[in-house]
């Protein structure tokens, strides 16, 4: 089946951003709290603007809770640990997604190969957030007009068109490392890495900036 505009399948009224990393128990737990914290911040309430943030893992830990390290790290910035189980990563994930944003490019390799049209819509956080940096907010849809989902479809479509055209400076600049096993103050400092590379990526979804009360 082709997904249209490199949007997920059955998402007409709502926009999905998956985050996956390895075993969806560290990275992509704490990205996609982070996102959720980050966009509550700007929007309020994700249902409301039909905005959904989810995670798996390519070698998810089903039913597992997130790292005791990766819950701290959330608590330093305010978001909420609470309720997250994890997931491995499943077709029908892939499907409904509009947005994919993977810890490594390997991870982005894996979802793709998956199929589903998914090469349009899959990217690296931090692949992502070079991106969004060079596109020009005016030519989006304004959020407050049109709804942040058609934002957001819109934002999607831009990165995918500059893909290949503003590259990586070096091999290691779209990973964000697995802090497993890692102590505290290694989880802190992938914590502050995906936050730093979360901020221009909401603000870009929202047209929101970070000081923007709610």
């Amino acid at each position: 089946m082709i997904v249209p505009e490199g949007r997920g399948i059955g998402t007409d009224d709502c926009f999905r951003i998956l985050h996956v990393s390895t075993g969806n128990v560290c990275r992509s737990p704490i990205t996609e709290r982070l996102t959720r914290h980050a966009l509550q911040h700007r929007i309020g309430d994700l249902v409301t603007s039909g905005l959904i943030v989810e995670s798996a893992g390519t070698w998810g830990h089903e039913g597992a809770p997130m790292e005791a390290n990766a819950e701290l790290v959330l608590a330093d910035f305010g978001a909420d640990a609470s309720g997250f189980v994890g997931r491995e990563l499943l077709d029908e994930h892939v499907i409904r997604a509009d947005l994919v944003l993977t810890a490594t490019r390997d991870h982005r390799a894996q979802v793709i190969s998956m199929g589903h049209s998914a090469g349009l819509r899959t990217f690296t956080l931090k692949e992502f957030t070079r991106l969004v940096r060079a596109i020009d907010p005016a030519t989006l849809p304004d959020a407050g007009d049109e709804g942040v989902v058609e934002r957001a479809r819109a934002l999607v479509r831009a990165a995918a068109a500059l893909r290949g055209w503003l590259l990586a400076p070096s091999p290691d600049a779209d990973e964000v490392y697995d802090p497993y096993g890692a102590p505290i103050t290694f989880f802190r400092s992938i914590g502050d890495e995906i936050n730093q590379a979360l901020d221009p990526v909401v603000t870009a979804l929202t047209g929101l900036p970070a000081n923007t009360p709610r």
